[in-house]
């Protein structure tokens, strides 16, 4: 199955698909070399920031392994409720990047030669608006 990877730098976000398996086994908060990912992403240091599964479980960093477990968020990271003082049972799946691994962000840590926007043309282009259509004549 191949993952879609997210690479974000400086605040643009460029995505990816590989069905590389060069990613399995590593953790979250690891660097990774881009060319393990893509030939064309050679030079490239990579942080891994997060991941989701299949089912839409999120990676967490304080759980080990790559099954999934129940844990209880107060708030911050993965909890959404503003309630004062609540607290609820979520499952999330642990710190190592497994095969039902679908989604990967990375954050690029170092550049390579060659810019993302060579390495990805079709992608972050600035939109072009359209001409207005000319009035038609009136008799």
């Amino acid at each position: 199955m191949p993952f879609k990877l997210n690479i974000s730098d400086k605040g643009k976000a460029w995505k990816l698909q590989t069905e590389s398996e060069a990613l399995v086994g590593k953790s979250l908060g690891e660097t990774v070399s881009g060319s393990e990912i893509s030939a064309d992403l050679s030079g490239y240091d990579l942080e891994i920031t997060g991941a989701s599964d299949l089912a839409g479980f999120p990676h967490s960093k304080s759980i080990d392994g790559i099954g999934l477990k129940k844990q209880i968020l107060t708030k911050g990271w993965g909890m959404r409720d503003t309630r004062e003082g609540i607290r609820l049972r979520k499952t999330m799946r642990g710190k190592i990047i497994s095969p039902s691994t679908v989604q990967i962000n990375l954050k690029v840590v170092k550049s390579g030669a060659k810019a993302l926007n060579e390495v990805f043309p079709d992608q972050n282009q600035p939109k072009v608006k359209k001409a207005a259509p000319a009035p038609a004549p009136t008799a």
